[in-house]
């Protein structure tokens, strides 16, 4: 598969989502365009603009970034073809001459906020939270004038890159070993090739609602071995009580189980909409139970093509 040549991704520049952008491979050379939102870049993917875009969907701490789960389960289809994994540190920032006992206002984004909020409480429990629409963004606000916050919570990268910041605390988040999962999504194409160690997602809308409607999406997994890493509900938005699931599975659509649990889900959901197959950044591969390999669901067919033929 071609390598994309023009990335968008949830900027501004300094992000964790650049830092999982420049782990792609010609990433560094290529035209990388920062967006304000999820949603703008998603749209130049599917405008032609781009030819990938990178954004956040799951952290370690905060489970489901739901901006991305949202975009991507509706609207022209998409597909994601490579996922990379950030370990996640914050450092405090604010402009020179500011002290920590000045502080009344932080501004960053809704998981950051999440996951410094012990810290916060311990050593800022007067200070507000403003909501920024990414970590960077809300440090690069502080050297506007006028900024309506008195420090940021970012990424050390950031702090790095700006002489008119200062830094004032760092390591502040509550989990050391905090990490977010990144997708790179395209438009649709080829799938890349199964490495053995691969994930497929997938949305599936509740066609439904009426007991056991959840098991039997579930059902399609476990009775064929396809082990889950994440399930996640979400609101369609149409009307209360209609969701969506957003489910990532070990395996790769070319392998048979994971095939055959697709065939199912689209018998009892006919919406359900595929979202990739790929490599897991982990490189952690599927356990497979014999009876749930290739080989198994090969034979059994061969069994049941014998049968009809007499």
């Amino acid at each position: 598969m071609p390598l994309p040549h023009t990335y968008t991704f949830l900027g501004p520049e300094g992000t964790f989502t650049e830092a999982a952008l420049m782990q792609v491979p010609g990433a560094a050379e290529a035209s990388r365009v920062p967006c304000t939102n999820v949603n703008t870049a998603l749209d130049k993917v599917r405008s032609g603009e781009a030819d990938a875009a990178m954004v956040p969907i799951e952290n370690s701490v905060e489970g489901g970034v739901t901006a991305t789960l949202d975009a991507i389960a509706s609207g022209p289809e998409l597909r994601i073809i490579r996922e990379a994994l950030v370990p996640i540190t914050f450092a405090l920032v604010a402009r020179p001459g500011v002290e920590i006992s000045h502080i009344k206002r932080i501004s960053t984004h809704g998981h950051a906020w999440a996951q410094c909020r012990l810290w916060v409480d311990g050593h800022l429990p007067q200070a507000d939270y403003v909501p920024g629409s990414s970590t960077a963004a809300a440090a690069m606000g502080l050297l506007e004038d006028g900024a309506p916050y008195d420090a940021a919570i970012c990424a050390p990268l950031v702090a790095a890159s700006q002489p008119g910041l200062r830094v004032l605390a760092e390591n502040i988040g509550d989990n050391p070993d905090a990490v977010t999962r990144f997708i790179l999504v395209s438009k649709p194409g080829t799938l890349p090739e199964r490495t053995g160690a691969d994930k497929t997602t997938v949305v599936v809308p509740l066609p439904e609602d009426h007991p056991g409607a959840l098991m039997e999406i579930l059902d399609q997994f476990a009775s064929r071995g396809v082990n889950l890493s994440r399930i996640e509900s979400r609101p369609t938005g149409q009307y209360l009580g209609h969701y969506f699931f957003s489910i990532d599975a070990d395996g790769h659509a070319a392998d048979s189980r994971v095939a055959d649990a697709l065939a199912g889900l689209h018998r009892i959901s006919p919406g359900t909409r595929f979202l990739g197959s790929y490599a897991r950044a982990d490189q952690q591969a599927a356990v497979v139970a014999p009876h749930t390999s290739d080989a198994s669901f090969a034979a059994a067919h061969a069994w049941v093509e014998s049968i009809l033929k007499g």
